[in-house]
């Protein structure tokens, strides 16, 4: 069993700004391979569907973004999901949009929810993907930025990197994080 846990926060306020990128990536992928309507549980929403033969169940923490180990390991203590099993999609405005980074592990590079997770689960040696929003305009405060929509000038690089996301998480699922890396990792630009 595989856990995918998208980062961003609840509410109308927050749909389609740079933040939740990961919410909308689960959304896309819950889409693609008709996951189940889903149901509160672990303080956020959780669906479950197949991807290439493995149950997977996505995660969306209601904890908003700072507090999102807290909603993540409950599942992951529920569930017994291995630290191997688990996969967390956030944004990450030091990348340029467009751009995708997946790592097997590592430090949270200031993304507050990866931080929160890495806390509360006591490792860093799970996987994430990183999705460039960047990079943050001069004079912009980090903050507004990530919680602003993205121009209609990018909305077309949006799709593309959401469908990319998306490809992204099934190599994982079905290939494992070295593929996954390899395959996916940069910009869309270089693909």
């Amino acid at each position: 069993m595989k856990l995918v846990v998208g980062l961003g926060n609840p509410g109308r306020k927050y749909e389609g700004t740079r933040h939740n990128i990961g919410y909308e990536v689960i959304h896309r992928l819950a889409a693609r391979h008709h996951a189940d309507p889903g149901r509160l549980k672990f303080e956020g929403e959780l669906q479950e569907c197949q991807i290439l033969g493995e149950r997977t169940l996505l995660l969306l923490p209601h904890t908003f973004m700072n507090l999102s180990g807290r909603s993540i390991r409950q599942a992951v203590d529920f569930y017994k999901i291995d630290i191997d099993d688990l996969l967390l999609v956030c944004d990450d405005f030091n990348l340029d949009l467009g751009t995708l980074r997946l790592r097997a592990g590592g430090s949270h590079g200031g993304q507050k929810g990866l931080a929160d997770t890495i806390g509360r689960l006591g490792s860093d040696e799970f996987a994430r993907l990183r999705v460039g929003i960047g990079p943050v305009p001069e004079r912009w405060d980090a903050a507004d930025f990530v919680l602003g929509k993205f121009a209609k000038s990018e909305q077309t690089t949006v799709e593309i990197q959401i469908e990319r996301t998306c490809d992204a998480i099934e190599t994982w699922i079905g290939d494992g994080i070295d593929r996954a890396m390899n395959r996916h990792n940069g910009s869309q630009l270089n693909t």
